[in-house]
């Protein structure tokens, strides 16, 4: 799930790019190949400038193995998603692929479409391996088996509109509970303002609010008894009581006219374009606003704020839990070595670390955060830093068949369309499914 990239239309065009430079190596064979290696990357990136960061890495990597033709493919988020099983038993197979680790991951693991990364990790001395944050590595595992090299980690968190706050009289730092927040909402409303931009219509933006109440309520040891099926799973009281809590926030009304019906690029466009106060998403928000925006500029940055998701009151989670993706690249079962080779290249510390000045990401090498020169981006970075549990998209951390009811259920509960305990009941009836 890169969720920013969604709601845009299927292009599949493959391009290939002349580049080069070398990296660490995962080659564990030596000399080069005769003929051209074609190696196949798969990607969701939708930014010009950030697909022409890449295209000038590849080029560097070219320059230095000539004999290598790296392809990048596109593919828009949810025609990935529907595509994805049928293209890795397909002849035009990628060799490697984003992912947003977490269940899906797991699952396409089990499939045998996947090589295991792990030897690559761990051959020259755990050379790449310790190219890597452990948490990072820890993130894209599975029984002590890595089925994909990590890439960035990203955080969920409040991002706001400065002058807005002001002409209600919000003030952000201020906001440290939910009982605080839901009187900003109020506040807001009084001013006339919309207080949050929405994006119902694909449903998992909204899932990050039930997900962050989830582990304010019940904290890390709720959410994992409930993913292993013990105690009383999701029927947990805490996992309840964070369905009132975002039931509490819906009957305030807080989001955008229509906002069942709106996209993630169009809610970003409704917060870009000054028509609502807040939005809760990704680290990159104020870079996606800009080209969501009616006018392509969006807001400007120094009109852009952000707060961390407040804690609840006698709730077991700490404010330094947070959640947010732990992306990274699958590898296919095919894939050459070559593939793998560029693949410790992109992701070298000196690539995330410019990627990082680029507002790409929040790096996962080892060295590389010094990169992060964006005031907003290094908010999260340190947030981050101080991370007492790190969870992944629930949606994406539970498997895609519980990840979609669970987005369907925090929909239905905000809207007032269903009880909490009720959508509580029909996620663990998803879970046991699975089992």
């Amino acid at each position: 799930m890169t969720y920013m990239h969604k709601g845009l239309a299927l292009r599949g065009k493959r391009i290939a790019f002349l580049a080069a430079a070398a990296g660490v190596s995962l080659m564990l064979g030596a000399g080069a190949a005769s003929a051209k290696t074609v190696v196949k990357w798969l990607h969701l990136e939708l930014d010009p400038k950030f697909v022409a960061k890449w295209e000038e890495i590849v080029k560097k990597y070219e320059e230095l193995h000539p004999d290598v033709d790296i392809q990048m493919q596109f593919l828009e988020n949810e025609a990935f998603k529907a595509k994805l099983p049928t293209l890795l038993q397909s002849d035009d197979v990628p060799d490697f692929f984003y992912t947003w680790g977490g269940g899906v991951l797991k699952q396409q693991s089990e499939t045998g479409a996947l090589q295991e990364v792990t030897p690559a990790l761990d051959a020259d001395g755990s050379k790449l391996r310790n190219q890597f944050t452990p948490a990072s590595v820890n993130g894209m595992s599975f029984d002590g088996k890595v089925w994909a090299v990590p890439y960035k980690v990203g955080l969920v968190s409040f991002f706001y509109n400065k002058e807005l706050f002001a002409k209600a009289g919000v003030k952000a730092e201020d906001i440290k509970s939910w009982a605080n927040f839901l009187d900003a909402v109020k506040k807001l409303k009084d001013a006339g303002v919309v207080p949050i931009a929405g994006g119902g219509g694909e449903k998992w933006p909204i899932h990050f609010y039930w997900s962050y109440l989830v582990m304010r309520e019940g904290g890390q040891k709720v959410f994992d008894a409930a993913k292993k099926g013990e105690g009383e799973g999701f029927l947990d009281p805490a996992i309840i009581k964070a369905g009132d809590d975002l039931a509490e926030l819906g009957k305030l009304e807080p989001f955008q006219p229509g906002y069942l019906g709106v996209t993630w690029p169009q809610a970003l466009g409704v917060f870009g374009d000054g028509k609502a106060a807040m939005i809760l998403g990704f680290e990159n928000t104020e870079a996606n606003q800009r080209k969501n925006a009616g006018d392509g500029k969006g807001l400007a940055p120094d009109n852009i704020g952000r707060f961390a998701f407040p804690t609840v009151e006698g709730g077991a989670g700490k404010a330094t839990d947070t959640l947010g993706g732990l992306n990274g690249w699958a590898v296919t079962k095919k894939a050459s070595k070559e593939a793998l080779d560029f693949l410790a290249y992109l992701t070298n510390a000196d690539n995330e670390r410019e990627m990082a000045k680029n507002a790409m990401l929040l790096p996962v090498a080892v060295g590389a955060d010094d990169g992060v020169v964006n005031p907003l981006l290094g908010e999260s970075a340190k947030q981050l830093a101080g991370s007492t549990w790190h969870q992944n998209f629930f949606d994406q951390d539970l498997g895609a068949a519980v990840g979609r009811v669970v987005n369907d259920v925090s929909v239905e509960i905000v809207s007032g369309q269903m009880s909490s305990k009720d959508g509580a009941q029909q996620i663990q009836d998803a879970f046991e499914l699975e089992q």
